[in-house]
């Protein structure tokens, strides 16, 4: 029995090490800095090296994996939280009581996740005469802290980068000073070993429920990367000194992505209506791809419509798109995609499925540098479950027998790649049908592009928009009123996308010749 259970816990690691990659070994060593004798950790290669050097520790054994959870919820692998028996939220909940990687750390990690590469350039120039040239912004810190310039007691040379760097970068600083002045009146000190203490000095101390969560400190940053893929600070919950109170507050101006090139970008709408087999024409969606069209033009975006494309025609034009060099002149990419669909994929016009994730892939950092950096918007109107039985006007974008269906379930956060910089708009939940009138259009496509209409004028983020969705859509009902429909958002965006304010009017009120 207890063999079974260490083969087991052995081929959780196993599985673990072969779906990370040399960036997220990298990020794992870089945390468990303060964990794991420095000497041994130096010579790390792998993941494995990492979870040998934490069972050697006592920190990862078959009775407990949390460590290991910890650290994949931090570099958000939160896909391989399964493989451990956790979930995202699992982790969250855990983390006040059974955390471990310390505050300082979390910090300097969360620092080298938001510099850009032009920040790093800029860092670099103003450090070059005291430290070597480094290919990442974690280089940038390990080497910091190995200098000795940089200790949990003293970050005034990060203060001075952040000033000369970006200023924004600042409030992640500053969020790790006041909880390291606040915590010990009101820490609960758990027992430390002496490999806690690393080449730093830096002696962690865990706080039970007293403890706050530097992710809503700053929240400028990442403010929830929770409602898709959280990554961040410890979850605690401290009650802050009145002072700390306004640092709180004044926090939540999260910095946007920048908005103001010579133009916005591309939004690309492809639109099914008519399939080859046995699908049925999708009514009324003429006037969604119409409403997307006239509201992100109206957006300074350039709209390009496509209709009636086949799953071989969509993967050509998303290739196409993803080598046009026009990219690095504009802020930001939109795509819109109107079809039937199935769990984690939609249909093209040959009823051959194409998964979301591998249309979004096309776009990540590596395989669109053009885009690097910058916000990816992806809206997907298409059911995500079973056919039901559908009323008239209303109309179910689901797919009908003899139809092969998705070998499994794939959830929103799934169909997203784990880099920074994208959002997922879905018209429903996993496992459900989404609706569309057939001459009103779809609940979700209209909902979105009217409060696009009403909210962006008043200078509301899209996550903020979506959430106006959510319960517009929640609220709509069939003339039977026997339907409902939650559309789901799922991001990992690391600052605001503010669209900024158009000189015309809103498209509905151009209409009315307001």
């Amino acid at each position: 029995m207890d063999d079974d259970s260490s083969w087991r816990f052995r081929k959780q690691l196993l599985l673990v090490d072969e779906n990370l990659m040399a960036e997220e070994v990298a990020a794992l060593k870089f945390l468990c800095t303060d964990l794991l004798p420095f000497g041994r950790l130096e010579n790390v290669k792998s993941a494995l090296d990492i979870f040998q050097l934490l069972m050697a520790e006592d920190y990862l054994n078959e009775e407990d994996n949390f460590i290991l959870a910890e650290l994949l919820y931090r570099i958000n692998c939160h896909s391989l939280l399964r493989k451990l028996g956790y979930s995202k939220e699992k982790v969250q909940e855990c983390l006040p009581e059974k955390g471990r990687v310390s505050l300082y750390r979390q910090m300097l990690y969360e620092l080298s996740e938001n510099i850009t590469s032009e920040m790093l350039k800029e860092a670099v120039f103003l450090l070059q005469k005291r430290l070597p040239k480094q290919q990442s912004a974690l280089e940038l810190m390990i080497l910091l802290e190995k200098q000795g310039l940089v200790t949990d007691s003293n970050v005034q040379v990060l203060e001075e980068l952040c000033v000369n760097v970006s200023p924004d970068l600042l409030e992640i600083v500053n969020c790790y000073k006041q909880a390291k002045v606040s915590l010990p009146q009101q820490e609960n000190t758990l027992p430390i070993k002496e490999s806690s203490l690393s080449h730093t000095g830096d002696v962690r101390v865990l706080a039970n429920s007293q403890v706050t969560s530097f992710q809503s400190l700053s929240s400028n940053i990442n403010d929830n990367k929770a409602a898709n893929l959280t990554q961040g600070f410890s979850e605690m919950h401290l009650e802050l000194p009145g002072g700390l109170n306004n640092a709180k507050n004044e926090s939540k101006s999260m910095t946007s992505y920048k908005m103001d090139g010579p133009h916005r970008g591309f939004c690309l709408v492809i639109n099914n209506v008519e399939f080859d087999g046995s699908l049925p024409e999708r009514k009324g969606s003429c006037k969604d791809a119409g409403e997307l069209e006239r509201v992100f033009t109206w957006l300074g975006l350039d709209v390009r419509i496509y209709k009636n494309k086949t799953s071989r025609e969509i993967k050509e034009l998303l290739e196409s798109w993803q080598h046009f060099p026009g990219h690095k002149d504009r802020d930001c990419f939109v795509c819109c995609i109107l079809s039937h669909g199935e769990s984690g994929a939609i249909y093209g016009k040959d009823e051959v499925l194409v998964s979301i994730r591998t249309i979004m892939s096309h776009f990540t950092a590596k395989q669109c540098p053009q885009l690097a950096e910058k916000p990816k918007l992806f809206f997907i109107q298409a059911c995500q479950g079973k056919e039901i039985q559908q009323p008239v006007p209303i109309e179910a974008d689901a797919h009908v027998p003899n139809v092969p269906s998705t070998p499994q379930s794939v959830s929103p956060s799934e169909s997203i790649p784990e880099e920074a910089d994208f959002l997922l708009g879905m018209a429903t939940v996993d496992g459900f049908v989404s609706f569309r009138h057939i001459q009103q259009g779809a609940w979700y496509i209209q909902a979105l592009c009217s409060k696009l209409e009403l909210l962006v004028p008043r200078g509301e983020d899209i996550l903020s928009i979506l959430t106006e969705v959510n319960e517009d859509v929640s609220r709509r009902v069939d003339r039977l009123g026997t339907k409902k429909q939650m559309p789901q958002p799922a991001y990992t965006l690391r600052r605001k996308v503010i669209f900024p304010i158009p000189k015309e009017p809103p498209p509905s009120q151009q209409h009315r010749g307001f």
